[in-house]
């Protein structure tokens, strides 16, 4: 099976989670797994946990509900995989669930029609500690992921979609699918962007970079730019993703850049290899594959490049 065959099937699987039209359960819809307690709440559910490690199982339907978590190691787990949603509920006008506790996971949840008036909305806002994040869906939102700073953490995402995202209008900054601030890592693995709605797919001021196996589906987005942006550098690997962009771009120059907006981190040995990147069918224009402003030595080899495409141009 060749590695795009793999890829598509990995992301496909990812898409199949998307469920509508769920019966809400008839009780207390979040439940602490430790203790077998139920909540109409999820905030306080989340208060019920506290500083200690526990997972909140969300019961099948969808919730317009939020919660901010401050403290200990918190599992949001969805009852069964794609029928637990989070809808338009927000806290502190910024996300579904804004975290800034010791870590969190995320677990078959789906987050969608996040909005608020900075244009910010957020399926998640992770304000410090470490982010994992499998199964999820993030869609019809302003952004799918949000991040502050935290060079102590990580996140990680896999098996995840994310759809309909980003923005860049209305004279503000721009939104992407995910914009990860100045974190230790950044990981993902097996997932699939697809339709965006401006700004970048993945946008990541993270010192390292993990972008392995995805597919990123750029025919039906609007107005989108990059699909992969380390504006500040970064080291790690970029490999065996899938890249199609289409026609309706704000910026088509290039499928990846590298330190556009600094070099904060070193971009030395940045291993690009073994992606597939193409024009969408119908699409005439030149592009590059990878824009780089980091005035360093990138390793860039192995990747199949469609018509249209130049592997590389130092900016």
């Amino acid at each position: 099976m060749s590695f795009k065959v793999k890829t598509l099937i990995a992301a496909g699987l990812a898409l199949s989670i998307g469920s509508t039209g769920l019966a809400q359960s008839a009780g207390p819809p979040f439940t602490v797994a430790e203790t077998g307690k139920g909540f109409y709440r999820l905030s306080e559910a989340v208060k019920a946990i506290g500083g200690n490690n526990g997972t909140i199982v969300i019961a099948t339907g969808a919730y317009g509900d939020c919660a901010v978590q401050t403290a200990g190691r918190i599992t949001y787990k969805a009852a069964v995989a794609g029928k637990s949603i989070l809808d338009g509920g927000i806290c502190e006008g910024k996300a579904a669930l804004v975290l800034r506790g010791k870590a969190a996971t995320i677990d078959g949840i789906i987050f969608q029609n996040q909005r608020v008036p900075d244009g910010n909305g957020a399926g998640i806002r992770i304000e410090k500690g470490d982010l994992y994040i499998s199964n999820a869906l993030f869609r019809n939102s302003e952004q799918g992921i949000l991040s502050a700073d935290d060079p102590s953490a990580e996140i990680v995402i896999d098996r995840s979609t994310f759809q309909r995202l980003g923005r860049c209008d209305r004279g503000l900054s721009c939104a992407h699918s995910i914009y990860i601030g100045d974190f230790g890592s950044l990981k993902v693995t097996n997932s699939r962007f697809e339709k965006g709605n401006g700004g970048h797919y993945v946008k990541s001021r993270a010192g390292r970079a993990t972008i392995t196996g995805n597919s990123f589906d750029d025919t039906q987005g609007r107005a989108t730019n990059y699909m992969i942006d380390l504006p500040a550098g970064a080291t790690g690997v970029i490999s065996n993703n899938v890249f199609v962009q289409g026609q309706n771009k704000e910026n088509y120059s290039a499928f990846i850049a590298v330190a556009a907006e600094g070099r904060n981190h070193s971009s030395a040995g940045l291993n690009i290899h073994s992606n597939s990147a193409s024009l969408a069918k119908g699409v005439s224009r030149n592009t590059f594959f990878v824009a780089d402003w980091s005035n360093e030595q990138l390793r860039i080899a192995n990747n199949n490049l469609g018509r249209g495409l130049t592997r590389y141009e130092r900016r």
